[in-house]
């Protein structure tokens, strides 16, 4: 017989969706399914490296900036076409990324929404106009540096992030409503 550990661990808004979120989401959209529910599929986070793509030591301190930011190992992301107006090979690295997924994607999500946006200086919450189409938001952050991860001192370059969250909703209003449950302070002020 298999005996299942009770003690395994769920990040905290994890718990909170499978146990709050739902019902609420359930209630607002009168879902007949729960599989109907929008759900949270993955978190990408993407650094540009812009005018730095020949500075190795750049290329480098980005890498490990990214990976320490969202505890997994970021990639490169290399260009596709030559573009001499930008001094641009194919393959030549031109920004980092990570997907996050799961138990991940849920910390580094509390850790945005509780700890991140706040430190943001001047922050009234984050704009409404961020969706596509496909009901994925689209948030950009112009300093490395709100995140505890970072140390100010090593920092080579100021170089923001683009942070996506793919839902699996298709809907704008569906996909604000689950990511105002998980806490995303949106700005009332804007549509």
């Amino acid at each position: 017989m298999i005996e299942i550990n009770k003690d395994i661990y769920f990040p905290r808004l994890k718990k909170f969706y499978k146990e709050n979120i739902v019902k609420q989401l359930i209630n607002k959209f009168n879902y007949s399914s729960i599989m109907e529910v929008p759900k949270l599929i993955k978190i990408v986070v993407h650094q540009g490296i812009g005018n730095s793509i020949l500075d190795k030591k750049i290329l480098e301190s980005s890498i490990k900036e990214i990976t320490n930011i969202t505890g997994q190992k970021s990639i490169f992301c290399y260009s596709k076409h030559d573009e001499s107006g930008f001094k641009l090979r194919k393959g030549m690295p031109i920004g980092v990324k990570v997907t996050l997924r799961k138990n991940k994607m849920y910390e580094f999500l509390e850790r945005l929404i509780f700890i991140v946006l706040p430190r943001v200086r001047d922050f009234n919450g984050i704009k409404n106009n961020g969706f596509d189409k496909n009901g994925n938001y689209n948030l950009g952050i112009f300093e490395q540096i709100v995140y505890p991860e970072i140390n100010i001192d090593e920092v080579r370059k100021n170089m923001g992030m683009n942070i996506t969250f793919v839902t699996s909703v298709k809907k704008i209003k569906e996909s604000k409503a689950l990511l105002s449950l998980f806490g995303m302070p949106f700005d009332k002020n804007t549509n």
